[in-house]
């Protein structure tokens, strides 16, 4: 049985329906770390909300657990854990006190189940007495972490768990997920991050509500069918200006200190590109090939 089964699902918001989950259909397997990334307005808010119970589709079903999110809301909820995007704790409480509020709700206690959570705990337990509202970003994030894991879900949904995280937090953050992964628990997670992806078992891209592919990083990665090139610059905008006037034969874009290009018309070589490049932005330039990653797929998919 998988622990998520999704059928149809769709959500629309106002007057004018603008969708926020378009009629998706897909399974999350029982024990897997599945990741949904997309950037901010793609649905993975929304429909981590119909997954958790707190916002009704507007059509289709869906199940966590073997059981209905509609019909079966109360026994899902005792069954989950659920860390939403934002901070949602109690600011003025301790995190002792936040954490034995979040056990007693569901009617356990932190030492019933403490070996679920005694790696993240021990790295709170120093600052046990100190108010939620005055810890870290990454500090915050253990303890919702904690509050989530009290009750010993059998299916955590995390969204967008490490966002605005530092990078050593975020580290720390998915190496936790796999030690929980390796407990039994199912894993959903959301995040913007496209570097993250490759830490899930399988991933669904989303943007504007659509699934735009659902499968492993490797097996994504592996489906790009364009050759894919890098050129490191100083002045970005000038070479993505020069490469859309050359040819509707590739296309470029910006990835941090470079520039990505990929080519869809076998008449335009790499070597035609840098004679162009050279005599425009400067004699050193070089398209590097490399191999796409998560970010360069995702962005291919959009223009298919």
């Amino acid at each position: 049985m998988s622990a998520i089964e999704v059928k149809g699902i769709s959500k629309w918001y106002g007057k004018q329906k603008q969708i926020a989950v378009n009629s998706l259909t897909f399974e999350v397997k029982k024990g897997e770390v599945f990741g949904l990334i997309g950037p901010d307005g793609a649905g993975k808010t929304s429909l981590f909300r119909i997954l958790t119970t707190l916002l009704l589709p507007d059509s289709g079903n869906a199940r966590v657990d073997g059981l209905d999110v509609v019909k079966d809301f109360r026994e899902i909820r005792n069954r989950i854990g659920y860390m939403p995007g934002r901070f949602s704790l109690y600011q003025d409480l301790t995190v002792e006190e936040n954490l034995n509020f979040f056990a007693t709700i569901f009617g356990t206690s932190i030492e019933e189940n403490y070996n679920l959570i005694r790696e993240i705990y021990i790295q709170l337990e120093p600052f046990k007495e100190r108010r939620a509202g005055k810890l870290s970003g990454g500090m915050k994030q253990k303890l919702a972490l904690c509050c989530a894991l009290i009750h010993k879900p059998t299916v955590l949904f995390l969204d967008e768990p490490t966002t605005g995280v530092d990078p050593v937090s975020r580290k720390e953050f998915w190496e936790m997920l796999g030690r929980l992964k390796d407990q039994g628990i199912t894993i959903m997670v959301s995040t913007p991050y496209m570097d993250e992806a490759a830490k899930c078992d399988r991933i669904a891209l989303i943007q504007k509500g659509d699934i735009l592919a659902i499968d492993t990083p490797e097996n994504i990665i592996n489906s790009f069918p364009e050759k894919l090139y890098r050129v490191q610059t100083e002045d970005t905008g000038r070479m993505l200006k020069i490469l859309s006037e050359y040819s509707s034969g590739l296309y470029a874009y910006a990835s941090g200190e470079y520039v990505h290009i990929a080519f869809n018309d076998n008449l335009i070589s790499p070597q035609e590109i840098t004679i162009v490049l050279r005599e425009h932005i400067s004699s050193e330039v070089s398209p590097e090939e490399i191999r796409p990653n998560i970010e360069d797929c995702f962005i291919h998919l959009l223009r298919a």
